[in-house]
């Protein structure tokens, strides 16, 4: 039986970490090497796609956005550039054109001698097999490859649920503290 409530916490915590994982903003030094619209099959992969644009009907088929960008080791990467509108993640993205626009300006080529690098702001993964892409969210100019940018949104949002889960625990070990049987020692020696 405590293989089984340790087996069901580790799920658990994997299905939470996996959701923090995917939905919290992540930010890459790259290179853009170029910019495209593609039209996109949307299929069994639909739930890591944004559903599709207000006042537009749903369709399995549409334009999507694409940014091309390789990193500093030479690894390429691929993210998808769509609103999300008022849906879920809540990043409220509502420009996509002027973001394809501003990936556009930065393009660069590895002979450039003033290569620019950006920091692409996005939530999701990457899976060739799966054929998903994370969505880009932001793009801003950096000095160079080695720049940090540290993530202090994903710092307060995770110690803000690690300090609720605690105060949650906490308050539960303390309700069931109260309510539990009395032991027998207590009952005999008259201490209730």
């Amino acid at each position: 039986m405590r293989y089984v409530k340790w087996g069901f916490f580790l799920t658990v915590a994997a299905l939470i970490f996996s959701f923090l994982h995917y939905t919290l903003p992540q930010t890459d030094i790259v290179r853009v090497v170029g910019t495209e619209n593609r039209r996109v099959d949307i299929g069994e992969n639909s739930i890591f796609w944004s559903r599709s644009e207000v006042g537009m009907a749903n369709s399995t088929s549409r334009d999507v956005f694409f940014i091309n960008a390789v990193y500093e080791n030479g690894r390429t990467m691929e993210y998808r550039n769509e609103d999300t509108g008022w849906g879920w993640p809540p990043y409220f993205k509502f420009n996509t054109s002027n973001l394809q626009a501003l990936a556009a300006d930065f393009t660069s080529r590895r002979t450039d001698e003033t290569a620019q690098w950006v920091a692409i702001r996005h939530y999701g993964w990457r899976n060739e097999f799966l054929s998903i892409y994370p969505n880009a969210v932001a793009l801003w100019e950096v000095e160079g490859p080695d720049t940090r940018i540290i993530p202090w949104f994903n710092i307060i949002l995770l110690t803000a649920l690690g300090a609720l889960w605690w105060a949650i625990r906490v308050r539960w070990r303390r309700f069931w503290a109260k309510r539990r049987k009395p032991d027998t020692d207590e009952w005999a020696e008259g201490r209730l």
